[in-house]
């Protein structure tokens, strides 16, 4: 005799165990090569070239800009980061960019910003090598 709720479990298993891959198997939007042009004409002048928060206008700002490679930054979702770089950040000279940049834009944006600081849920536990330069 079957027993329905078995295979029932065993495929609920399957599938909650295959999720994170079926997640990250799909495509991310967001143009990496425009993104670099656009982080370079409009954030390396904060962010720094690469994206560690320390840009030529970090002079002149009380309140000092994210450095993408940071524990804190590479845990943060794409859809936090999207919100800030669209709607900018209370409290600081990070102002939105809805305005200034198309959405497609901004996710070029983001997609390059990944490239420099892979997203890592659990960053504190595997944080990025140090390399000298």
């Amino acid at each position: 005799m079957r027993q329905p709720h078995k295979c029932l479990g065993f495929f609920s298993f399957i599938l909650i165990m295959a999720w994170p891959i079926l997640t990250l198997s799909q495509a991310v939007p967001g143009n990496p090569q425009n993104g670099k042009i656009l982080f370079d004409k409009h954030c390396a002048n904060c962010h720094g070239e690469k994206g560690t928060g320390d840009g030529p206008d970090t002079q002149f700002l009380l309140v000092q800009p994210a450095n993408f490679l940071s524990l804190e930054s590479r845990s943060k979702t794409d859809w936090e980061l999207m919100n800030v770089i669209t709607y900018g950040a209370v409290f600081s000279p990070m102002h939105g960019w809805s305005e200034r940049l198309t959405e497609e834009e901004r996710w070029d944006v983001l997609r390059y910003i990944r490239i420099l600081a892979p997203f890592n849920p659990i960053a504190q536990l595997h944080p990025l090598p140090k390399t000298s330069g």
